[in-house]
């Protein structure tokens, strides 16, 4: 079988169609409906639309799209609405990204109970920020920013953490000044670190008291609150990795990260080398070999299980505004803040400089033969693969 070239993750689902059905009961709801949407995005699954030349006269066929936030060919839609509602939030200050990852013995857990130890991760994390910042002895202002949760890592295992973008800053408790960080600094990592940790173990233990946690396999034996207690254990003395990255060069950059960042999936196609005999290679960033480059081979099946892990349940919301930029008041702090700062609201010329390659963008409606407009001529009804295939079964 020769290689395929511009592999995409749709590709790898079709040729992992026997593990599909053969895995089909170790599968969720929202993982059958994941397979079965990113299989079927652009393509006759869906039915379209045929769009023709106004100049001369080309035709072709546009199939819709899937609009599933796990799709790699579907965020970037999203991703520029999103960022044009962030524009007028963004304020004249340095901005930082710190980053939030849960130990290897916490991220099994969190696999079998994704909404808990997830929603759990964000409360610790963004708790843990604002609570250092408000003390004086290290800032003593009300902050808020944007948090996104992020569950892969570059070669597409299991690896929970949270990104948290936070400007530099915040206004006084009286509200009548902003206090600034210094220059290049934030927070200090290893306070944050020992917070986070005791704040999220409290969280973990009160799920557990509340049979909130179900336990499966090899953790079944966690169901019991002895054996829970000593796995938490070792974890109490361990430091938790806290990151914190050097302020943004400004405004635009943020943008451009978030962008990155909010919309983002397991992998994008454009990782994807070749699929051949039932096996994909993608690339993939080496973090503990000098950020060097590799190139993975998998077998389909496995890909897919892997990217699949990774799918959220649904209604579960992984962009969350916290502290003084939470949806309630995030309108009327933003004005104190500026009020503060002594500056008009945020305002960034063009969004599209924001654009990145990690984004699948849809083809221009412009005619590749002779520039022209190209228009709507008719629908195209949809022709779907057969529900057991898929994974578009009502079950």
């Amino acid at each position: 079988m020769p290689v395929t070239t511009s592999v995409e993750v749709a590709d790898v689902f079709r040729a992992a169609a026997d593990w599909r059905v053969a895995n089909d009961q170790h599968l969720s709801r929202d993982q059958r409906r994941v397979y079965g949407a990113v299989r079927a995005c652009r393509t006759a699954a869906l039915g379209g639309h045929s769009e023709r030349c106004g100049s001369c006269g080309y035709s072709r066929i546009a199939y819709n799209s899937c609009r599933n936030r796990h799709c790699p060919k579907c965020q970037g839609a999203a991703r520029r609405q999103w960022l044009a509602d962030r524009q007028a939030e963004l304020l004249p200050v340095a901005y930082f990204h710190v980053v939030f990852t849960l130990p290897p013995a916490l991220a099994a857990i969190a696999l079998q109970n994704k909404a808990a130890v997830y929603g759990a991760l964000f409360q610790a994390a963004t708790e843990t920020l604002r609570t250092i910042a408000a003390d004086p002895r290290h800032l003593g202002a009300e902050i808020g920013g944007v948090a996104v949760l992020h569950t892969w890592g570059q070669n597409l295992q299991h690896h929970p953490h949270l990104h948290c973008i936070v400007p530099g800053g915040g206004p006084s408790p009286c509200g009548t000044r902003w206090i600034a960080c210094r220059p290049g600094f934030f927070l200090p990592v290893r306070v944050l670190g020992a917070v986070f940790r005791r704040l999220f173990l409290a969280r973990l233990r009160a799920l557990h008291a509340a049979d909130e946690l179900a336990f499966f396999g090899n953790l079944a034996p966690l169901a019991a609150a002895a054996a829970f207690r000593d796995h938490l254990a070792p974890l109490r003395q361990q430091a938790w990795v806290v990151y914190a990255k050097p302020p943004f060069g400004g405004p635009e950059q943020v943008l451009a990260y978030l962008g990155r960042y909010t919309h983002r999936v397991a992998i994008t196609n454009h990782r994807l080398v070749a699929l051949q005999d039932g096996r994909v290679s993608f690339r993939w960033k080496d973090y503990r070999h000098h950020d060097k480059i590799k190139v993975m081979h998998l077998d389909a099946g496995e890909f897919t299980r892997r990217f699949l892990m990774h799918t959220l349940p649904s209604g579960f919301h992984r962009i969350r505004h916290f502290g003084l930029l939470a949806n309630g008041h995030r309108a009327a702090k933003l004005r104190q803040c500026r009020d503060l700062l002594a500056v008009a609201a945020t305002s960034i010329t063009d969004t599209r400089t924001t654009g990145t390659t990690d984004i699948e963008v849809p083809a221009h409606t412009v005619c590749p033969h002779c520039n022209g407009p190209m228009a709507f001529d008719a629908l195209v009804p949809a022709t779907p693969e057969p529900a057991e295939i898929v994974g578009l079964d009502s079950s």
